[in-house]
């Protein structure tokens, strides 16, 4: 297939990324997205890493501009959302890919700080909401919208750190009260939930806190239960593509594991 989300626009959250080896989950869904038609702002907090998956994508011959938002400001989210109005005259695809753990300063239960704690809530949950907050309107008045937030399996899995479960648990209830609320408006939100993924957001940290790379490598794949290997940033591209194309059409409120058959081992 060709063309899945032809004559769509819309916002990419977190559609630079943490620098590293491979290619990140919000990068991988632009330039997928793109590839298929898709008209699109990518914000990212660090314009640089936002321009650069502007230019991947323009170079391959799509529409893509770069602007800077950090999704803790409300005004920076309200921004970004206005400027795909404002540049393609309507927002259909609405992708929030912004959130972190360790690199916030993520713990565990009796280690975590308010200060993280707050932190992590304000990246991971309240950015997705306000983003939501001001994308839902111009949706509503169009009649029509897909907004895909991701999530993580460590909502369902024994994940160690509390922030980052926690607030990943909250973004599928956000997803779904989002999805329930604005079904009338034919409105569809769905959430995708990663597991072991061989990114920069999950390899890097491990990696500077002294862990060889090979090691925090061969330690994920074998946890992995389909082929003993961790997916990719485009693994979470290709489900995001399904979310936000017409394929998709009769699906909201869904969350959606891409994790290698982990969920169900």
């Amino acid at each position: 297939m060709a063309d899945r989300v032809k004559g769509k626009s819309g916002v990419i959250f977190g559609g630079g990324q943490t620098p590293g080896e491979t290619i990140g989950n919000g990068r991988a869904a632009a330039i997928l997205l793109a590839r298929e038609g898709a008209r699109l702002v990518v914000a990212d907090r660090d314009l640089a890493s936002a321009e650069e998956t502007a230019v991947m994508i323009r170079e391959a011959g799509g529409d893509a501009v770069a602007v800077a938002a950090d999704v803790t400001g409300e005004e920076a989210v309200r921004e970004a959302i206005d400027a795909c109005v404002q540049r393609f005259g309507r927002i259909d695809i609405l992708h929030n890919n912004v959130g972190a753990s360790l690199a916030l300063g993520d713990a565990t239960a009796t280690e975590l700080t308010v200060e993280a704690f707050d932190r992590i809530v304000a990246v991971n949950l309240r950015g997705m909401w306000l983003a939501c907050k001001h994308a839902l309107p111009a949706m509503r008045e169009q009649r029509s919208g897909s907004i895909v937030n991701i999530s993580s399996m460590a909502v369902r899995e024994a994940y160690p750190y509390v922030g980052y479960k926690t607030t990943k648990a909250g973004v599928v209830s956000l997803t779904e009260n989002i999805a329930a609320a604005n079904a009338r408006y034919g409105i569809r939100a769905n959430a995708i939930l990663p597991g072991l993924m061989n990114t920069p957001m999950a390899i890097e940290p491990r990696v500077a806190a002294g862990t060889p790379r090979e090691t925090v490598i061969a330690e994920r794949d074998r946890r992995v239960p389909l082929g003993g290997k961790m997916g990719t940033g485009w693994d979470v591209a290709h489900a995001a593509l399904f979310l936000h194309s017409e394929e998709a059409g009769f699906i909201t409120g869904v969350s959606l594991p891409v994790d290698g058959g982990a969920g169900v081992s």
